[in-house]
């Protein structure tokens, strides 16, 4: 395997992948891991109490460059802040050189001038952010979880990147065959065998490379859009296991979408397993919408992950370490309402792992930012029922907005390593 990839590799060096040969295109059946190099020693364990928050090129100047990564890092520490959640594959592109992405569409990384997002105002240099940003972050001390933010998310609908152009098979399509899902981004198949081990192993290959302390999916590893899912390749899937026939128009049938649910299961065992026997010491964490909402648009139903088991016999346990529900809300009413629910679902459907989970608590984004009166009560009311942290949405609102606020509250309570 290792001898056929190497071949690969070489022959992707001189030839536009769409000319390769049909087998040599294909994703490898696992990546061959390398010995990482010694960028820093990974912070394994937890800490009692996670103080998150992540790191995305969008909309601020965070990471914008080395510099302001180094100094980033530097403030976030000096606040209190004990983890961060670093974007590393995001717009078909990953943020680090990956061999197995040139494998695919001939390239290793996001390519220089190519725009991070479609709102940028122009494009900036090809960088390795992932090692970057791991380094200055375990400097001081920080644990860092890789986020692979995008899933199988494979592009905006303004973005024409290599991926949605060299693999228009893969994507995922409604009912009348468009590919653009209703967030606005075209999507993955989340069942194509090709799709899922092209994720799996840019993972793998990032865990084998870099000596980070985790890696994170959000609810963008499944279908798209509950209206999604009837591209050619589910729909031969769907009929050879219903005796020929097709899946039902109305995309919202309830068989249907336990079908497409049951679907995003089996993977997302997949994809711990793998990932748990490359590096059993790394933190696999989850970053999904709040539920029920998830499963009735995304066909998502992650409490019920908490309470997987398997066998002593079979290793590596099967095993998602932590959750944390983007309860992103405008008010502190509508958090405690949403917060108390996960909760909740968690004791009832997740084997009771409330320790396991912490709360994506939004400070900006899209409207209005919360006040620092709303933050303070989330993360409190976190505390009170028993959650493990909680993580901040985003960076520019903890570096920003509450730098002075939530060094003062962190110092009432410090944290335990």
């Amino acid at each position: 395997m290792l001898i056929q990839n190497s071949i690969v590799a070489f022959l992707s060096l001189i030839l536009a992948p769409s000319l390769l040969p049909a087998q040599e295109q294909s994703i490898s059946p696992a990546f061959e891991s390398q010995p990482r190099p010694k960028l820093a020693t990974p912070f394994p364990q937890r800490p009692a109490e996670v103080r998150g928050t992540w790191l995305t090129t969008t909309a601020n100047s965070a990471i914008a460059t080395p510099q302001d990564t180094a100094a980033t890092m530097r403030s976030l520490k000096k606040i209190g802040i004990n983890t961060v959640y670093v974007e590393c594959w995001k717009n078909g592109y990953t943020q680090f050189p990956s061999e197995v992405l040139h494998r695919v569409i001939g390239v290793d990384r996001r390519p220089a001038l190519v725009k991070q997002d479609p709102g940028d105002a122009a494009g900036t240099t090809s960088r390795d952010l992932l090692g970057e940003t791991l380094t200055a972050a375990h400097e001081q001390k920080l644990r860092y979880i890789a986020w692979f933010e995008y899933g199988f998310m494979a592009a905006h609908k303004d973005t024409d990147n290599h991926l949605r152009r060299m693999k228009p098979d893969w994507m995922s399509k409604d009912i009348k065959g468009n590919t653009v899902a209703p967030n606005g981004f075209v999507w993955m198949n989340p069942l194509h065998p090709d799709c899922r081990r092209f994720l799996l192993d840019l993972v793998l290959e990032a865990i084998a490379k870099y000596p980070i302390d985790g890696i994170q999916l959000d609810d963008r590893i499944v279908w798209p859009y509950v209206t999604m899912g009837y591209d050619d390749y589910t729909r031969s899937v769907y009929a050879k296991e219903h005796g020929g026939k097709q899946p039902p128009d109305d995309h919202t049938d309830p068989a249907w979408i336990r079908w497409r649910a049951d679907k995003v299961n089996e993977f997302a065992r997949m994809f711990v397993a793998e990932v748990r026997a490359a590096r059993p010491d790394l933190t696999i964490s989850l970053s999904p919408a709040v539920y029920p909402w998830c499963f009735e648009h995304y066909c998502l139903e992650w409490p019920k992950w908490a309470s997987w088991s398997n066998p002593a016999s079979e290793q590596p346990p099967v095993r998602w370490d932590e959750f944390i529900p983007q309860v992103y809300r405008f008010s502190y009413d509508a958090f405690e309402k949403t917060w108390l629910e996960q909760v909740e679902y968690m004791n009832t459907l997740g084997g009771g792992r409330v320790g396991d989970m912490f709360a994506g608590i939004r400070v900006v984004g899209e409207g209005k930012p919360a006040t620092w009166e709303e933050v303070r009560r989330s993360i409190e009311l976190v505390r009170q029922t028993g959650g493990g942290g909680h993580v901040l949405w985003y960076s520019k609102g903890v570096l920003d907005l509450y730098a002075d606020e939530l060094t003062r509250f962190y110092a009432e309570i410090p944290a335990i390593p």
